[in-house]
């Protein structure tokens, strides 16, 4: 069999299995709504989790990203796949032996000191291994799995006939866009080469923050399927949701700055903000780790969610108009920018309350959201529907995700300051001055 049979083959294969689970799910979903009851009930929705959580590759980022977008999914469905965590059981040693070795040569072992060839961790794309370099640095090797691509090609095409499904089901919200924006993500998330370039970029925007350390990529021992980085030591954000009160503060003013600065000073998003990808460290500092899923946008973008933001302050309705203008939004009428506005009001609801309080500020962290996703819903329903621009997907999925760490921590902070020290003298041709000067030092293509 020759390469490209063999992945054909590959993508077969993952297209039936992601096929065989689902379609097991959505037969029990249709018996239970033939018969009269509840098509999807709490069952099916855990059914449906365990299929995706039980499958490497990223199909379970792709349902995490639709359940984030109000109204897409049912609730019950929603919720439990906010939880997913994109994780896998690691390859063994002869699996990494191969792969090094398709990477780095015959050979390879001698250009470390050493190299344990049992993962450290392990998710949805591959996996990571401790090693020491030469010179006796400590490394982290994030080694990608065979055969990703017929995966992504795979999980994307199961992404398309699903939103065509559920459009077919409710045309209330047109996911048109959203397939394309996925796509394009979770390709660029194979491209290990591309990730390396982000991670001097975001050590470039955060060079001023002594809390947030960024990982050094080390190109000689890098390759596309390949990242090598210097090894940050930390303890999981998840270790320190019962520590005192002040040090929770601290990580999550780290965790707020490591994804506001790079955005609102270089148009750049960490679109998978979730408590996996940064570490605490002993000085209550942190670490910021993967950056596959890094969204990059104009200044003109930048411009409009600031813009929103003062219009949401301000009840400044054709300002709002003009701000979701320019987020793709076509011909927002008055009707549309109240409706999107209840949902933009949640979201930035924190921002605009200037005290000290928790992000869901006393609503119990299950049912945070879902109220005003259902009544968004209902009213654009009303309305005829909608289709969101490409560039709402990842902003959303992003903000929820920084919403949910910060609940998990319990931070209590005025997070308007925060924001307004972030957004303080914002000028749309500064924000591209700077944005063209790190784009261009760190390897990463303007945005377009």
């Amino acid at each position: 069999m020759n390469k490209r049979e063999d992945g054909i083959g590959k993508r077969i294969t993952r297209f039936a299995r992601v096929s065989s689970g689902l379609a097991g799910v959505a037969a029990r979903g249709a018996a239970r709504s033939l018969g009269g009851t509840k098509a999807i009930s709490a069952q099916n929705a855990a059914d449906l989790t365990r299929v995706l959580g039980n499958l490497r590759g990223p199909v379970m980022k792709v349902a995490q990203f639709v359940a984030t977008v109000p109204g897409v999914l049912p609730p019950e469905v929603a919720a439990p796949l906010l939880t997913l965590q994109a994780s896998a059981p690691p390859m063994g040693a002869s699996f990494v032996r191969r792969r090094m070795e398709a990477e780095l040569g015959k050979g390879w072992e001698k250009k470390f000191k050493s190299f344990d060839k049992e993962a450290a961790a392990a998710a949805s794309l591959g996996q990571v291994h401790r090693a020491v370099a030469k010179d006796g640095t400590r490394l982290a090797c994030k080694l990608q799995y065979p055969a990703m691509d017929a995966a992504v090609d795979a999980d994307v095409r199961q992404l398309k006939t699903a939103l065509m499904l559920q459009r077919g089901f409710d045309s209330t919200i047109d996911t048109t866009e959203f397939g394309k924006e996925i796509a394009e993500r979770l390709a660029e998330e194979l491209d290990y080469v591309r990730e390396a370039a982000h991670m001097k970029l975001y050590a470039l925007m955060l060079q001023d923050r002594d809390d947030i350390a960024v990982p050094e990529p080390i190109a000689p021992l890098s390759t596309k399927r390949l990242l090598t980085m210097t090894w940050l030591d930390g303890a999981p954000i998840a270790e320190f949701e019962n520590a005192k009160l002040a040090l929770r503060n601290a990580i999550s003013t780290a965790l707020f700055k490591a994804w506001w600065r790079p955005f609102a000073r270089y148009g750049v998003i960490h679109g998978d903000p979730h408590l996996g990808n940064y570490a605490v460290r002993n000085d209550g500092g942190i670490n910021l780790l993967d950056y596959g899923c890094i969204r990059t946008f104009t200044p003109e973008f930048v411009a409009g969610v600031i813009g929103l933001y003062r219009a949401l302050q301000t009840k400044d309705e054709k300002l709002a108009a003009r701000s979701y203008a320019a987020w793709g939004f076509k011909k927002p009428t008055p009707e549309m920018v109240t409706i999107l506005n209840m949902w933009a009001g949640f979201i930035f609801a924190p921002l605009l309350d200037d005290r000290v309080r928790v992000v869901d500020d006393g609503v119990p962290a299950a049912e945070y959201g879902m109220k005003q996703a259902n009544d968004v819903h209902a009213k654009l329903k009303a309305m005829g529907g909608i289709r969101p621009p490409r560039e709402f997907v990842f902003m959303d999925r992003a903000a929820i995700g920084l919403g949910g760490a910060l609940i998990r921590l319990g931070a209590e902070l005025n997070f308007h300051k925060l924001f307004e020290e972030e957004i303080a003298d914002f000028d749309v041709d500064a924000l591209a001055k700077r944005q063209r000067a790190a784009f261009k030092e760190a390897g990463v293509p303007l945005p377009t």
